[in-house]
């Protein structure tokens, strides 16, 4: 009888190699040296022992007892403070604001901006999104042609910002005098006074509060204003509480010209922000600790910088511009972002693999491919920023994700749209929502943005949520996911 096939033996085999490569130590040196050791003994015998012990000077076993203790102290002193979420909120937008698929397609049919050639070519993207029918966008943006204003703009992000921010003060119970930093992004739209001016005003914040506004950073933002809220937090007294706050406004993707590339954004981006509460201080209600953040930028090259803008085309019109090298520039950067941070959080035995096939492909012929590590055995959940179906494609196929894996990132952008920055903490509150997140677990936050960047967070989970109800963008909605996506 033939045996099994070839590819059931190596995943019989790869659980028994994880195990003693990533227990190396413990499992192959801890024992040769113990037999070392006790072969050495045996040879001296005990009266050799006991009698160079007692040969043994104070200061000797004064410094064995002490060198150690005092080098844990210094490493337990000088090491950076971890940091932990506390909770977090996503704004689900007023029922007013829902947009199905068939109504944009019917607005850009009655645009007075949009030609026959270019109704064509965005009625195709918005079928080909990946949005659903109850995405949301601001009221200005729903009028024939859009009414876009700066005040209209201000009014958007006043919904989206105090709605999460409410949320996230219910959930926590904490009160805002009690926050010491503030910190918020949006890519697009500006305002003056900024974000941080509003959130202050309006939650009547404390003078001496940190804060920082952040803006043209892309979509990877929100995780950059994790890393500033961090090194923030880690710099002020133990027990300081840091407000993150990621948004986008709209009405930065209402664009009147002829420029198809500068056409895309319309079918993607949608209302959405996020509230998070970090701190430096564990407590009961803290729900994850941030183990990493890895940021990655290649501005430096022509192509990268250029792939994603906000520039006037021929006519003089202002608008989004995503150019044909966005894909690829995309993978690059994640391929460069998963490097620095694979080296830190993958096991052994996924680090030697890809060493392995690494030299293999530089000493024999490069037409042996490289091995693409396993993810799953780092990562437990993916929060892949809803870029669009193509960079979700892309992202599943270059790390050999799974359909599942990938879920709580389409069925993100089919519910929401792409939310820019906040998206992936609309993912994390998708997993949550189904009950998948248990204590222990490892979640992988990763964003894209102009410049172009590609940011990395992961957390451990602390405490499985215990109210999904305030601040859960899905309470409405969860019953219905995940749905069948055509491709």
């Amino acid at each position: 009888m033939a045996g099994p096939p070839p590819h059931v033996n190596k995943h019989r085999l790869k659980p028994s190699y994880q195990l003693v490569v990533n227990n190396f130590l413990i499992l192959v040196i801890l024992p040769v040296i113990s037999i070392v050791v006790l072969r050495k003994a045996a040879q001296l015998g005990p009266d050799e022992l006991l009698s160079r012990f007692h040969g043994l000077r104070q200061v000797h076993l004064f410094l064995a007892v002490f060198l150690p203790f005092a080098m844990a102290t210094h490493y337990l002193i000088r090491r950076p403070r971890s940091v932990y979420l506390v909770d977090y909120a996503c704004c689900r937008p007023k029922s007013s604001c829902r947009v199905s698929l068939g109504s944009c397609t019917e607005k850009a049919r009655l645009s007075p901006y949009i030609d026959d050639g270019s109704f064509r070519f965005l009625s195709r993207m918005i079928e080909r999104s990946g949005l659903g029918e109850q995405t949301y966008l601001h009221s200005s943006m729903l009028y024939i042609p859009p009414r876009c204003s700066l005040s209209g703009s201000r009014d958007e992000a006043e919904q989206v910002i105090f709605a999460a921010v409410d949320d996230l003060f219910a959930k926590t119970g904490i009160s805002p005098g009690a926050i010491d930093i503030l910190v918020t992004n949006c890519s697009g739209f500006t305002a003056t006074p900024t974000y941080t001016d509003m959130i202050v005003n309006k939650y009547k914040l404390r003078d001496d509060i940190r804060n920082v506004n952040m803006s043209g950073m892309g979509c990877s933002a929100g995780v950059i204003s994790l890393d500033v809220a961090k090194n923030l937090l880690q710099a002020a007294p133990r027990g300081a509480h840091a407000l993150v706050v990621s948004t986008e406004i709209t009405s930065v993707i209402n664009y009147t010209g002829k420029n198809r590339t500068m056409l895309l954004p319309a079918a993607l981006f949608r209302m959405g922000a996020a509230a998070v509460l970090l701190s430096t201080s564990r407590s009961k209600q803290s729900r994850f600790r941030l183990k990493h953040v890895v940021r990655t930028i290649t501005a430096a090259e022509d192509r990268a910088y250029q792939c994603a803008s906000m520039m006037e085309d021929d006519e003089g019109k202002t608008g989004a511009q995503l150019s044909k090298d966005l894909l690829p520039v995309a993978g690059e950067t994640l391929k460069a972002n998963i490097a620095a941070l694979g080296s830190i959080v993958l096991p052994p035995s996924e680090k030697l693999l890809f060493a392995l096939s690494f030299i293999a492909r530089k000493v024999l012929t490069r037409k042996i491919k490289l091995y693409v590590p396993d993810f799953h055995t780092a990562f437990d959940h993916f929060c892949i920023h809803t870029g669009g179906r193509g960079v979700l494609d892309a992202v599943q196929s270059s790390l050999c994700l799974s359909d599942e894996n990938v879920e709580p990132s389409r069925m993100t952008l089919h519910r929401f749209g792409n939310t820019s920055s906040s998206s992936v903490w609309y993912e994390l509150a998708y997993i949550e929502a189904k009950g998948r997140i248990r204590k222990g677990d490892r979640v992988w936050m990763a964003g894209f943005g102009s410049g172009f960047k590609c940011n990395s967070a992961v957390w451990e989970c602390l405490k499985p949520a215990s109210n999904i109800t305030i601040g859960a963008p899905w309470a409405d909605s969860i019953h219905q996911y995940p749905v069948n996506i055509s491709k």
